[in-house]
């Protein structure tokens, strides 16, 4: 047996990268195909409905249910501001009148006599979905989705918090094991998106936030730091709906971890280039990474999404190793063998040979470790 089926991390200098912008419900598309956008141009926005307000307007006004359709004041499809009557009894004799009030800015959607309740449907809430990446319109679904295709570096990581953003990379360390501490974030940091090294620390990630720093790619981050930054445990499911601020991508794993020299080194070639950035990760079925695309347009792509032998492992094969002793480390495979091997644990797996980029050779289980489709 010469190959295998692994999964693989992409970590691709030169690539198409296609995103898909849809709706999670019908909207109208607002480009064309053929159409250049920038990563924060909206291309497709919908109306999300408003919260609804039932009020029970016969119990406010002390009036039985039967009586409300002679006390309204606005009826069914009139729009109402906050605070604004919309039910007033006649009183006696014009006087000790009451009032019922809207609670909310939105739109008288229903009156019932049987409830002698109103209901109050709030402003739609626009929902704007951005390019993210910046590009070519390559495919619209009309009221439902736009793609953006784009030639350019695509890396994805182990790990990430938050969600899309936008800034111009830059580096704020000066080497792969280097650590990110606060001290090295600066007000000029404002609106980038930064790399560390090795390790970005809890304080590093408020000062990011403190300074508007659009993302921060790093090495290792500490379990613990993720506690304290979200104040609240993580969930394994997935990540990428935080309100932290600040976008993070893991490229290594947790704890101090030297980013791989071959990663670093193709961030600051790239230094100063406009970078998207997505912290969302789902580690269950469906695996979804978190990734840094940087859009190339003044070099040639080619296409690496979806190629043939994406996810085989061949001798040659560049791998990471995911789980210890060999955590994070990099290197080669050197031979498949067809043949189950006895780990220690007693049980019986498929192994492949590694050699690491320190010359250092171990025999894996397949699953520990995962491609570098590059």
């Amino acid at each position: 047996m010469g190959y295998a089926y692994t999964p693989g991390l992409i970590i691709a200098e030169n690539t198409i990268v296609r995103k898909v912008r849809g709706l999670p419900l019908k909207g109208e598309v607002l480009v064309r195909i053929g159409q250049r956008v920038r990563a924060e141009e909206v291309v497709a926005e919908a109306k999300l409905p408003g919260e609804v307000r039932p009020v029970n307007v016969a119990s406010e006004l002390g009036i039985v249910p039967d009586e409300l359709p002679d006390v309204l004041l606005k009826n069914e499809g009139d729009p109402v501001a906050k605070d604004e009557p919309f039910a007033r009894t006649r009183g006696l004799f014009g006087l000790f009148k009451s009032e019922c009030r809207a609670p909310i800015e939105g739109t008288i959607e229903s009156v019932s006599a049987v409830t002698g309740q109103a209901v109050i449907r709030g402003r739609p809430k626009p929902l704007r979905k951005l390019a993210y990446v910046a590009g070519t319109i390559v495919d619209v679904r009309e009221g439902v989705s736009a793609t953006v295709e784009a030639p350019g570096t695509l890396i994805q990581g182990i790990f990430g918090l938050a969600g899309e953003a936008v800034g111009t990379l830059e580096l704020a360390v000066e080497s792969p094991d280097a650590v990110l501490d606060a001290d090295r974030i600066t007000p000029e940091h404002a609106g980038k998106v930064i790399v560390g090294g090795s390790l970005v620390t809890a304080d590093a990630i408020k000062a990011a936030v403190a300074h508007g720093v659009k993302g921060i790619v790093s090495g290792g981050l500490n379990d613990a730091d993720v506690r304290a930054t979200l104040g609240y445990e993580l969930g394994v499911a997935i990540t990428g709906e935080e309100s932290l601020g600040v976008t993070v991508i893991i490229t290594e794993g947790f704890g101090k971890i030297s980013m791989a020299g071959a990663t670093f080194e193709l961030l600051r070639k790239h230094s100063g280039r406009l970078a998207s950035v997505n912290g969302t990760t789902q580690i269950r079925a469906g695996v979804i990474r978190p990734e840094i695309v940087i859009p190339l347009d003044d070099v040639p792509a080619t296409q690496v999404n979806g190629h043939e032998g994406g996810g085989v492992l061949r001798v040659g094969t560049r791998l990471r190793a995911i789980r210890e002793p060999y955590f994070g480390r990099l290197g080669r495979c050197t031979a498949v063998p067809p043949e189950l091997e006895t780990l220690t644990t007693e049980a019986r797996v498929r192994v492949l040979e590694v050699e690491f980029d320190d010359g250092q050779r171990a025999i894996l289980p397949r699953a520990n470790v995962e491609l570098i489709e590059a």
